[in-house]
């Protein structure tokens, strides 16, 4: 009896040195993450993509291993999102107006003069508002992981012939715009004939005089040589601008709750990272256009918000999925 007893302790023993050896093993199973953006070499938003895989790889002892595909190398712009939904894709940034394409009340994110300044951007949506009101629905309806929000810049209008002084030298302007509804109303708010163009094409577009111009943060124009292309900058600063990184859902639950985290905190330095990055280029980076020839306009701000505003307003179909509590929620932290 004594020695049946021994040989069950000893099975028992094995059992559960085999289970654990199973369990650890489960637990730092590798995890591939597939990151694909359309953003340019050299742009801080593209440089945190390796920030963010470099430090995930030190997190998570080389348990999940990020692989980046930027300059639109995997996916344009027009497909991008689809291949984040659909797990084609891991991580992708998304922006607000592609993100209200599935939830309408959220183009009041990417709407004109919404966000007052990069402190009141990232407060919201690095903060508790984003926490509370604002990812839970995005996961909910897109079955996506938002990771926070990266700093892109201001806006600015970017043309080939025309001068932007005022907010009436805007009409008639064929603007390039990103194709989706939130987008192209932007571009009708800003008196201008937007254009649906992809990000890719845009460059040879402004050569050739297919658009007159285009809208993006003063370092997004740097970095993808725009003004090789156009002669005239209008400091309109219309739109504070951020992208979400997100990850697909699947992925995410994939992982362990310790990878989660890793990740997680990989990205908010990654965050850190380019929002310094970011707010430094737009320091100087209108003396270096200057310098490279374009004239820099700055037009009356006010004037351009009343107006952009007002055609807001006038869009009842848009503004009235807003959720005004909200609307308002986010409006009272701004300085």
């Amino acid at each position: 009896m004594k020695r049946f007893t021994t040989i069950l302790l000893v099975l028992l023993m094995v059992s559960v040195s085999a289970w654990a050896a199973g369990s650890k093993e489960s637990a730092e199973k590798p995890v591939e993450l597939i990151f694909t953006s359309i953003s340019v070499s050299g742009d801080s938003h593209t440089e945190a993509m390796y920030v963010f895989a470099d430090k995930v790889k030190e997190l998570t002892n080389g348990s999940v291993e990020v692989k980046v595909y930027d300059n639109g190398t995997l996916f344009s712009s027009e497909n991008e999102f689809d291949a984040l939904v659909s797990g084609e894709a891991d991580i992708a940034y998304l922006s607000f107006p592609t993100i209200a394409t599935q939830i309408p009340s959220f183009s009041m994110f990417g709407s004109g003069y919404f966000f007052s300044s990069y402190e009141h951007m990232t407060a919201t949506l690095n903060g508790s508002i984003a926490d509370e009101h604002i990812w839970p629905k995005v996961r909910e309806v897109i079955n996506v992981q938002p990771l926070g929000s990266l700093y892109l810049g201001s806006r600015v209008i970017n043309t080939r012939n025309r001068a932007i002084n005022s907010y009436a030298d805007m009409e008639g302007l064929l603007l390039r715009m990103p194709n989706s509804e939130s987008w192209l109303f932007l571009g009708e708010a800003l008196g201008a004939n937007p254009t649906p163009l992809s990000f890719s094409e845009l460059y040879s577009a402004l050569q050739t005089g297919a658009v007159d111009g285009q809208d993006n943060p003063l370092p997004t124009v740097e970095s993808a040589k725009f003004y090789e292309v156009t002669k005239y900058l209008a400091l309109t600063n219309h739109v504070i601008d951020s992208v979400t990184p997100c990850v697909n859902l699947d992925k995410w639950n994939s992982m362990t709750k310790e990878q989660q985290e890793a990740v997680q905190e990989a990205m908010t330095i990654a965050i850190e990272y380019n929002d310094k990055t970011r707010l430094e280029a737009e320091a100087s980076l209108v003396e270096f256009f200057e310098g490279e020839g374009l004239t820099v306009t700055t037009p009356d701000i006010n004037e351009f918000r009343e107006n952009v505003q007002a055609a807001y307003a006038a869009n009842t179909k848009m503004v009235s999925s807003w959720d005004m509590d909200l609307y308002k929620q986010v409006q009272s932290l701004a300085k």
